[in-house]
Parts: C-alpha cells; structure tokens; sequence
C-alpha cells in the first residue's frame, strides 16, 4: 500500500484520569478526509431488533444483536460507520488509517468506520467495545479491499475509552492487536503497538511468518514491524503522533479539555516536539489543511469528549465542523435531542448544511491571511468561553434531574440548550461569510 492511499492528517488523543487536571478521562479526533467531502453529525437512538434481524453494512452483512446502544456519530456523507462518535455509556472510538503489507483482497470486507459505529452500537464498556470490534474483524475482515464503488480502503487503528479505561487496537486484514493505555497516549496514521500487546489474534504471527514478514529468531512477536508496510521512523504520522505524545507528556497531570482542544488545532510539524502551540497555518500538522491542491486533504470534523466517571455530571462532546482551528467546539449532550440541522449534508454543497458552511467559512478566511485568522478566532474563543461556563453547570444540573426521575424535563433542558448554541454559531458563520464575501467581491 502506498502512502497516498491511507489518509495523511487523522490523529486520536485519550488522557485517563491519572493524567488530567479534574481527575476524569478527556479524548480528543482530528478526522483528515478529502477536503470536499461532506462529514455531518448523526444521533441515533437505542434500538431493539427482533431474532435473525441483520445489519447491511456498505459490502457485506452481519447478525444484529438484540439492541443497539444511542450514540452520536461523524460521518462522511456516503458511509455507513463513523469517523469518531459517542454513546450513551460514555463509549469514544476514533479511527487511524494505517497502511499494512497486505495487498487488496478480492473479498468485501467491513470499512473501519464500519467498526466504529459497530463499537459504539455493541459496547457498554470501552472492554466491552474492544471484543466486539476484535470479534468482527477476525470474522468478517477489514482492510485494503476491491470494490466497484471508488470507496478507498485500508487498514485501521483505533483508540477505544470510557471514562476508566482506554485500549489501542491495530488492524491488518483479519489481525489485530490490543494495547492498554496506562495513563495518556496519542496515535496517528502509523503502526504503534509492537510488543506492548495485551491481546493478539491468533494467528497473527503465523500469517506473518507464512508470508515471510516475521521469524521467531527475531525475538517477542512485533505486530507493528512485521505488518507496517512503511518505515514508522519517518513520516507524516510518525511525526504527528510523536507531536501529541510529547504534549501529553509535557502536561500529564494538568490536562484539560481546552487543552485537547489546542492540540486538535495545533500547526506544528513535530521538528521539535516538544514546542508551544503553532496558530499559523504553514506547518503540516495535526490541524490539516489542503495546501496540496485540490486532491489534498482537511480537517474534515473534530471531538473533544470530556467524560464523567463519578456520576456527579453528564459527559459533554465538544465537536467541531471542518478546520478546527478556524471553527468553534460546540457542545453536545448524547442524552439530549441533537438539532437535526447537524445531520444536514451530502456530496454537494447546500446552503442548509452546517458542515458546508463551515468550509466556505474556512476558504473566505484564507484568502487573506493572516488577517481574518485572528479575527475569526477571536469570535470563535468569546463563544467558545460562553459555553464553557455554561454548559458544565447545566451538565451536573441535567444529571440531578435525572437521578431524581426527571427524565424528560432534563431531556427538554439540554435539547433546547444544544438548539441555542448551534443557532448562535450559524448566526455568527453567516454574518463572517456575508462579511468576508463582501470584502471579496470588492477586492476583486
């Protein structure tokens, strides 16, 4: 598998407790796509299913199990699964695409973002999660496939977490790997788990035997060496990933929601690891941006999930649409009603779609760089800061009321307080893009 054929920018952050400033787990995806392709954001309800009732995936089938769990997910407009999401156990899973030494099969198999809307629909627990991810990919495959449809695929890693444990899974074809997070880690568009395993298919080491990728006088079986078909020294993910690692390193112990925020909008190309924040847009990191013309990729959709292991609040997904760093995280509340305008999207631009606002937002502000950045931004943090304070006090006020049987009233709460900020934040999108086309025809 060539390089061109895995995406470029997509980067998944976990941070447990241990390693956070209030003593709870803070996840955080940057999802790189082609930089036009629409990725709108879906809630769907708990859902039972009847005996021998099966799901349609976008190449094959599978049993359905007797309910599926409410969850929130990032969607690229023609896809059945999730680039990341949520649901309503305070499950996160976010995808990586590798590329491993397999060639394309003949055989459909799943897309991984099949597996993450599988994940969040089947596990209660990020564990629980985990096996059912694992199970399916042994049986049913994922990877690099031939299709008739265009759709690209590849091989995939996942971080899966709740808010008391997080794990890595690493993919090739039917195999698979599975690492425990200890305290925080990032991974990114490179193989990482060699070793360091917890659990391993298995024939994972037969295979790469068989196909000459590995022998035993190597020493301990090494997922990631024998199956990565690329140097994990080198490259652009090999360097983002060594980029969220040092900053969760740096700040372990103190680390925060706006913290993964940052790190989600960072422009630093990882020459030096350890270096503040980068704002500009000239480095190539783990905020993508389409500087490689229009077969480039982007930030396509971004999530900070705060969760809440104590029961004393709900958890709060902060999402993003398009480039976070010339967008706002606003908040979402699983156990409300998601406004359905979020779900607005497909292949061509429409004026009702938020995701498609969101870029011609970003293509106005670039053209005159870097002017419109800060202005912008400086709009989006007095938002952003709006809602922090807001929304915190009404997530243990919802819980109160939940404990106490008010299901509906909290329910009612959070929907009409989801409904306001995603009407605040398109009013204020409009006006910048009414203001910024303005200033355009002018100039031009």
């Amino acid at each position: 598998m060539s390089a061109e054929d895995v995406p470029r920018g997509c980067d998944t952050v976990v941070a447990l407790p241990a390693a956070t400033a209030h003593g709870q787990t803070v996840f955080a995806k940057n999802s790189d796509r082609p930089w036009n392709e629409c990725q709108p954001l879906e809630l769907h309800e708990r859902r039972h299913h009847e005996t021998g009732a099966v799901t349609q995936c976008q190449f094959v089938s599978l049993p359905e199990v007797a309910e599926t769990w409410r969850h929130v997910g990032s969607r690229p407009w023609w896809c059945r699964g999730y680039e990341h999401g949520a649901n309503e156990h305070q499950v996160v899973i976010g995808n990586e695409g590798l590329g491993s030494k397999f060639d394309s099969a003949p055989q459909s198999r799943l897309i991984g973002m099949e597996i993450v809307r599988l994940g969040l629909e089947r596990g209660r627990t990020a564990r629980e999660a985990v096996d059912c991810m694992t199970r399916l990919i042994s049986e049913f495959g994922q990877g690099k496939f031939d299709n008739d449809a265009g759709v690209r695929t590849y091989d995939n890693g996942y971080i899966v977490a709740d808010p008391h444990e997080a794990y890595v899974i690493e993919t090739a074809s039917h195999e698979w790997a599975v690492q425990r997070v200890e305290s925080a880690l990032g991974i990114s568009n490179v193989y990482s788990v060699e070793t360091n395993y917890e659990s391993v298919s298995s024939t994972a080491e037969a295979t790469a035997i068989e196909h000459g990728w590995w022998s035993r006088d190597h020493g301990p079986f090494n997922f990631a060496e024998a199956y990565s078909a690329s140097d994990r020294s080198d490259g652009s993910g090999a360097m983002r990933r060594k980029r969220s690692c040092a900053v969760l390193s740096a700040r372990h112990g103190g680390l925060e929601t706006t913290s993964m925020m940052a790190l989600l909008r960072d422009h630093s190309d990882a020459t030096e690891p350890g270096e503040p924040f980068r704002a500009d847009l000239t480095g190539k990191g783990i905020c993508i941006h389409f500087n490689d013309g229009p077969e480039g990729g982007n930030t396509a959709a971004s999530l900070v999930s705060d969760l809440c292991a104590d029961g004393s609040r709900l958890p709060i997904h902060w999402c993003s649409f398009y480039s976070p760093c010339l967008a706002p995280f606003f908040p979402v509340f699983i156990e409300g009603t998601l406004p359905s305008m979020l779900a607005v999207g497909g292949e061509h631009p429409t004026p009702d779609s938020p995701w498609w606002r969101f870029l011609h937002l970003a293509q106005l502000i670039r053209e005159d760089e870097p002017g419109r950045i800060a202005a912008v931004r400086a709009c989006w943090a007095e938002l952003e800061a709006e809602w922090m304070a807001s929304a915190y006090p009404l997530a243990i006020r919802a819980r109160q009321m939940m404990d106490a049987g008010e299901f509906q009233a909290a329910q009612a709460l959070l929907s009409d307080y989801m409904n306001d900020a995603v009407e605040q934040m398109l009013r204020t999108a409009g006006t910048l893009i009414m203001q910024y086309s303005a200033m355009s025809a002018a100039a031009g």
